[in-house]
């Protein structure tokens, strides 16, 4: 059975014009149920991480500033949530969904998490609505528990993984990959293992024939044995952060290429949503939801 990891404490961003978009993490599910691609039993709501799988990622004093309100008003601000007590109950939670999500995808093949892909948290820092590093911390939680040797962390959001770059740039076992736009958020880029950079407009046909000659490439030569996938549709035209110009089918055969390409080499992925910010709401929520209904069909 198909496992998705579930919070209903949505956080309204301090700025007004990225509150919009953040309804989606209730209106995703309701999405769903109501086409019976899922049930209730699909869905889970994870409680919070244990600190010390936390702290296999980030350093403690930025983790004991977060978790007593103590950021400062620049941290905050580099953030864009308000910082209160269920901003961290928030955070906590999805991350967890993330790890549990993990032994649910050892055992079924895939897990889906309908938050997380919080890929700009850095080790000592937070920045761009992400604290904490949900799919960093798994790969550290698996390496730790010895559930997994080599690692790929394969982001397809359009705004690059600058945080799990930068949390893995010496880790030899985890294999970071990143699909963003080349003149988009950071402006500052790290360094991934890869990087590949697309510039603004791109569309459907440039982008699917870069993906799949680089996949299974990267796929034969390091040899992961897990998978993590951020399924940002922050490509999609009109996106207003986006600046790439996939269809809402261009982002469905991207998740299809990906999803089939796991399964058929047996290789576990956890799925975490990540952005998604087009100014027609029906769109994100098509979009993402395609992602659902694809790891339906291809897994079970």
């Amino acid at each position: 059975m198909l496992k998705i990891a579930f919070n209903e404490n949505y956080i309204y961003p301090l700025e007004e014009n990225h509150r919009f978009p953040m309804i989606k993490y209730e209106l995703i599910p309701e999405q769903l149920l109501r086409e019976n691609t899922c049930t209730n039993d699909n869905f889970f709501k994870p409680n919070k991480i244990d600190k010390n799988i936390v702290l296999l990622t980030h350093e403690i004093e930025y983790f004991k500033r977060f978790t007593s309100l103590n950021l400062s008003k620049k941290e905050i601000r580099e953030i864009g949530f308000p910082l209160s007590k269920e901003l961290v109950e928030r955070e906590m939670e999805i991350a967890q969904g993330t790890i549990k999500g993990i032994h649910y995808s050892i055992k079924n093949g895939i897990s889906m998490n309908i938050a997380g892909g919080t890929h700009h948290a850095f080790y000592n820092r937070g920045e761009a609505f992400c604290m904490l590093n949900d799919q960093a911390i798994g790969a550290n939680y698996l390496l730790n528990e010895q559930l997994a040797k080599k690692i790929m962390i394969i982001d397809l959001d359009v705004h690059q993984g600058n945080g799990t770059a930068s949390l893995f740039s010496s880790n030899p076992n985890v294999f970071t990959l990143s699909f963003h736009g080349k003149k988009n958020y950071p402006f500052r880029k790290e360094i991934s293992d890869l990087d590949i950079e697309f510039n603004d407009n791109t569309k459907d046909d440039e982008y699917l024939d870069k993906l799949k000659e680089t996949i299974p490439r990267v796929l034969n030569k390091f040899e992961p044995d897990f998978i993590f996938y951020l399924s940002g549709v922050d490509v999609l035209e009109n996106d207003k952060l986006g600046r790439l110009s996939l269809s809402i089918e261009g982002c469905k055969k991207r998740d299809k290429y990906i999803l089939e390409i796991c399964h058929k080499n047996s290789i576990p992925v956890q799925v975490s949503m990540g952005g998604g910010y087009s100014s027609i709401l029906k769109n994100i929520i098509e979009a993402h939801s395609n992602t659902f209904r694809l790891a339906q069909e291809i897994f079970f």
